[in-house]
């Protein structure tokens, strides 16, 4: 399927590895320019490589980090140097540790509002009022099915990413008429570090190995599995696309029917 976008620019947040990587090889697919970021230089550099060589797509990193002023401000320089704009902004960021609810102080709670929920505001703040200015615009934020169904031990990124959804339904609602779409999409387990990260929670708090603790993992959700960066990466693409201009705020889950609900 032609998604309609292809000559557009894009900016993927933390997009070297995992989901982030995954959202920028699909809008390369579709024939879209990137400008990629992500903390760590050479692994950032590599994937941007890759992708270069492979969809023949102009790629520009930014190595910096995007929850931080600084970081966004090195990122934003770049996008939009030499009159260039943006046409579609991926949020994307590392969540925050897992923990116990009497571990956290308010230093943990700031942590992660500024990572999780001020960065991306700031960068839709940054960049959407020039999608409205041009009538066409695309925003996907990636967040987590915890802003469906909470998770426990996740209660700081529970907390900063059901923020941001909160502040995507009203503001989605306001630009929809200038052609500019924000929506959310909700990651469930998908095979990254995030995932081996937390296999490495359970596997140390129950004494078993990190494969058990996967196995076990994955038990729980009906589709079997975890989910993969590559049916990710699609699914941001076409909430991207031309096809999307009527998904408005909506949160999409991606969670292989972990989350059980109707609605």
């Amino acid at each position: 399927m032609d998604l309609g976008i292809r000559g557009k620019r894009a900016v993927v947040c933390a997009s070297s590895k995992g989901l982030g990587l995954g959202c920028a090889e699909a809008l390369a697919q579709a024939g879209v320019d990137l400008i990629m970021n992500a903390r760590g230089a050479d692994a950032l550099d590599a994937a941007a490589a890759h992708i270069r060589t492979t969809y023949d797509v102009s790629v520009t990193t930014v190595a910096a980090d995007v929850t931080s002023e600084d970081g966004r401000a090195a990122l934003l320089d770049v996008a939009l140097a030499e009159g260039k704009h943006v046409d579609i902004l991926v949020n994307n960021a590392g969540g925050p540790p897992p923990g116990l609810w009497s571990d956290w102080d308010r230093e943990d709670f700031i942590k992660a509002l500024d990572a999780n929920m001020l960065a991306p505001i700031a960068l839709i703040k940054a960049l959407v009022p020039a999608m409205m200015d041009r009538g066409w615009g695309r925003v996907v934020n990636i967040t987590s099915q915890s802003v469906k169904a909470p998770i426990p031990v996740l209660g700081l990124s529970n907390a900063a990413r059901t923020g941001l959804t909160g502040y995507v339904a009203g503001t989605a609602r306001q630009v929809a008429s200038s052609g500019v779409t924000i929506n959310n999409l909700l990651p469930g387990i998908h095979a990254t570090d995030r995932a081996v990260s937390l296999d490495t929670t359970v596997a140390e708090r129950d004494g078993i190995s990190i494969e058990e603790a996967g196995k076990q993992r994955a038990a729980g959700i009906p589709a079997g599995r975890y989910g993969t960066r590559d049916e990710f990466g699609a699914t941001c693409a076409f909430m991207c696309s031309q096809y999307a201009g009527y998904m408005v705020g909506q949160n999409i889950l991606l969670d292989g029917g972990a989350t059980n609900a109707t609605i």
